[in-house]
């Protein structure tokens, strides 16, 4: 009995790959792809494949090559095969394969399964004005499929450079795709595609076949937009098996759901929110976005949107992903990450913020050690409140900055420092300094300017601590304020309420 997704393999030998280009950003999209591929192939114990789709050199960077490891790398998305990691299939960058797709065309030309066309675009384009005015197919309509070698010989001595174009089955072609069941293409909407330009450059409907035939790779996971390429893709599959290229396998495919944005349009890699770069700058954890972009189609359960990558490659079940649309939502991306943040050992979190803290310049990347023990002692401050390690500087910068470099948030102090503000200062600035070293603690903090601010002035909570926050945190928002004095300590406290006091 053969198993619905792996037909007669052993989950061992399941083989997928990832196929980015090196031109810029990795967008959630990608991100996607590349998690159920990498899901996929380790709930198998099968082989992720990184191959690199570079065969457009005018596009391609240095940066962009390195960039891709790199992100992937963040994301945890370690691959099996490809570049930096070695393999059987290699070269796994298409623009060093150039030889072996040549090598291909040839025999799929000698073997009748290919052939060359000499139409020019304007012929092309009449036919096709033609065949729609007619109401009939406008796709290549096979005009040089059966030339006779007097034909081909005029169309050399016009100068005309043929394309190769693959010779379509006159059948319908029909597949079981893991995601959406069973798809059927009509022959009369499945032209004879080219494979290779007039110039002799290969196109991605020949590349791709052909490495995933060499690759042995096994089963594709892709996004629906390349849906209506599968069905050329698989009559190229039957071809290259006729004339002995690969296993003679041809791949399961599964399409996976669009990823939808704002104005339920495709989210496009110039939509803000849409590429990796803007993820890793704001501090979202790579687990906690992965989650997220794994909900993008599948779920672990109905009841249940956090959990682990472990987990993840445990019940992911790719006949479980839905077909339909999927819409990228911010909001719920943030909030996720943030239950993740929950889930970090207060050490492993410390050791997470201190990059965003460096950056903000307050400080060091190798921070002293009387730093890391506020920073320690600070965690369990915030870090039920924070969403992404990009706010770290906000919530607990004031507590490392330089006193010269300490500033109010202006908007803060417009909102707060004002009206009887200077007098709860004054009465704050008293209670605390008589407080000595030995007796600062957030115990005796607190019961110090309660008595001052809430008995002694009769204030409201909000009223007697709004000031006090302000002028030792810089913020409207900041960690719980009788822990945040005992952090920043007497002395920076107390002047930090004296500069306060002086300038409102």
């Amino acid at each position: 009995m053969t198993d619905a997704v792996l037909g007669d393999l052993e989950p061992s030998a399941v083989r997928v790959r990832f196929p980015p280009s090196p031109t810029g950003m990795l967008t959630v999209g990608n991100i996607r792809s590349a998690l159920f591929n990498w899901a996929f192939a380790r709930h198998f114990g099968g082989t992720l494949v990184l191959r690199i789709e570079d065969t457009d050199t005018s596009r391609n960077t240095e940066e962009g090559y390195r960039y891709t490891y790199d992100a992937l790398r963040w994301l945890g998305l370690n691959w099996d095969e490809g570049p930096e990691a070695g393999g059987d299939f290699g070269p796994y960058l298409q623009s060093e394969r150039m030889d072996i797709y040549a090598d291909v065309v040839a025999k799929l030309m000698a073997a009748g399964k290919a052939y060359h066309c000499y139409c020019s675009q304007e012929e092309l384009d009449q036919r096709r004005e033609e065949a729609r005015t007619a109401g009939q197919h406008s796709g290549y309509d096979g005009h040089c499929r059966n030339l006779s070698p007097e034909q081909v010989q005029a169309y050399v001595d016009e100068g005309r450079r043929p394309v190769v174009r693959l010779r379509m089955p006159d059948r319908p072609i029909v597949f079981d795709d893991l995601v959406r069941g069973e798809i059927t293409f009509l022959p009369e909407n499945l032209g004879d595609y080219v494979l290779v330009r007039a110039n002799g450059y290969p196109l991605y409907p020949l590349v791709n076949p052909v490495d995933d035939a060499l690759m042995e790779i096994t089963h594709i996971l892709r996004g629906e937009d390349l849906l209506p390429s599968t069905p050329r893709q698989i009559a190229l599959y039957e071809a290259l098996a006729e004339i002995g290229v690969g296993s003679g396998r041809t791949p399961r495919f599964g399409h996976l759901p669009m990823v939808m944005g704002e104005g339920n349009k495709r989210l496009s890699k110039r939509d803000k929110g849409s590429g990796l770069t803007e993820y890793v700058e704001r501090g979202f954890l790579p687990e906690g976005l992965l989650n997220y972009l794994a909900l993008l189609g599948w779920s672990i359960a109905e009841d249940r949107d956090v959990f682990t990558m472990a987990e993840m490659v445990e019940a992911f079940d790719i006949r479980k992903v839905n077909s339909n649309a999927a819409r990228f939502d911010p909001k719920k991306c943030e909030a996720i990450n943030a239950a993740h943040m929950r889930l970090l050992p207060q050490e492993e979190f410390a050791q997470r913020m201190i990059p965003f803290l460096a950056t903000a310049g307050v400080l060091a990347e190798q921070p002293s050690e009387e730093q890391l023990a506020v920073l320690r002692a600070a965690v369990p401050l915030v870090q039920e409140r924070m969403n992404t390690l990009s706010e770290s500087d906000e919530m607990l910068g004031f507590l490392f900055v330089d006193e010269d470099a300490f500033r109010v948030d202006p908007d803060a102090a417009a909102k707060v420092l004002t009206g009887d503000a200077h007098a709860v200062l004054d009465a704050a600035a008293k209670a605390l300094a008589d407080l000595g070293d030995t007796e600062w603690a957030t115990e005796a903090i607190e019961a110090a300017l309660r008595a001052s601010l809430i008995d002694g002035l009769g204030l409201k909570p909000k009223n007697a601590f709004g000031p006090v926050r302000v002028a030792i945190s810089g913020r409207r928002i900041s960690p719980p304020l009788f822990e945040s004095l005992e952090l920043l300590g007497r002395e920076k406290s107390l002047h930090r309420l004296e500069r306060a006091r002086r300038t409102t």
